[in-house]
């Protein structure tokens, strides 16, 4: 066997490795302190940036400009706005006016109220606008999405800022059912934030498939607020775990994720969150992770593309979950009879002496 793997490597051009070297892109080193966590130990943030990468055909799941933007689009196309309602914000969005003011109009727009009955136009744009998602998932995003359930089903939590549901499709499809949570049930998202519900995904703003629990600014969440025990137990997360915010371009500037998280935590320096991003502009990378550090936050670049970050997040991932198997099996293994101790060690020795035998013939 020997001779022949030899006689294999012999015949291979000397340059052939070369040209491979210098052809793959080297990936990106994983950062000690974040590769060493434990499943548990994290919570995920889902930005925009994870949506758009399964599903890049849905402008929707690009940007809060691009959700607007089909929202409206939606709305002409049902007739639910006046010609001069349609263009005023149609200009507020090309100002890039205060896009959480802008979303916050167009949906009361849409959800007008006679008597007690409020109207579901709001829905129907909605379902409109999130039509057959299933169906528009790509493959590289799909890598992306198996790797935060992975973490999940070892023990991680995962809250998001998007409307979607992507993540629960893609599990469903894997044979794991995944709740979405939205911040109008207390008592859920109490059990949520004190690990009783793992399975579950908090959509901090809502979720399409429930629209009364979409509420965009932090005073749509006055029940959630005063209650302290919720809140307590929400803000113990920041303090307590580690984040790792993905796809999350402006997600710490969002005034939900501040009201719940940021502004309740007084010591940011003396916590460890992660933020993964495209390491694109030099000068830009080194403002964002100055920045960031202030709030406890560690910036890491994922790689130069886009596309690196499902094969570096895999990566992190399979550390992460192999080493908590480790831990876990290391755990459940009873310290058993010196006569059983004895047989496993007599297996391995065994075991090593056939392999030996083998190579040697």
């Amino acid at each position: 066997m020997a001779t022949a793997l030899a006689v294999k490597t012999e015949k291979r051009p000397a340059n052939d490795s070369q040209d491979v070297d210098s052809n793959a892109k080297k990936p990106r080193k994983l950062l000690p302190s974040l590769k060493t966590k434990r499943a548990p130990e994290l919570v995920l943030v889902i930005g925009t940036g994870v949506s758009s990468a399964v599903a890049p055909q849905v402008p929707a799941l690009r940007s809060w400009k691009g959700l607007i933007q089909a929202l409206l689009d939606a709305a002409n196309d049902f007739d639910l706005l006046e010609e001069e309602e349609s263009r005023r914000f149609q200009k507020h969005l090309q100002e890039d006016k205060n896009l959480v003011h802008v979303a916050h109009d167009l949906i009361q727009k849409l959800s007008p109220r006679t008597g007690n009955v409020r109207s579901t136009f709001f829905k129907d744009c909605l379902y409109e606008v999130f039509d057959n998602l299933e169906c528009k998932m790509e493959h590289a995003g799909k890598h992306l999405l198996r790797s935060v359930l992975q973490l999940m089903e070892s023990g991680a939590l995962v809250l998001t800022t998007n409307f979607d549901n992507l993540l629960e499709i893609y599990a469903a499809h894997q044979g794991t059912k995944l709740e979405s949570l939205d911040l109008t049930d207390e008592k859920k998202v109490l059990e949520w934030a004190q690990e009783k519900r793992n399975l579950s995904v908090l959509h901090i703003h809502g979720v399409y498939t429930n629209p009364s629990g979409i509420v965009l600014h932090p005073a749509g969440y006055q029940n959630v607020l005063r209650n302290t025990e919720v809140m307590r137990e929400i803000q113990k997360l920041y303090e307590t775990k580690s984040f790792v915010f993905l796809g999350c371009g402006r997600t710490v500037d969002d005034t939900t994720f501040q009201a719940l998280f940021l502004e309740a935590v007084k010591h940011k320096s003396d916590l460890e969150h992660f933020m993964l991003v495209r390491r694109e502009d030099v000068g830009e990378f080194k403002k964002l992770r100055d920045n960031m550090l202030d709030k406890g936050i560690k910036v890491i670049s994922y790689g130069d593309e886009y596309s690196d970050l499902p094969e570096y997040f895999e990566r992190l991932a399979n550390e992460i979950c192999s080493r908590d198997a480790s831990a876990t099996a290391a755990a459940a293994t009873p310290y058993g009879s010196p006569s059983q101790n004895g047989d496993e060690q007599q297996n391995g020795f065994n075991t090593q002496k056939s392999l030996l035998q083998d190579y040697r013939s």
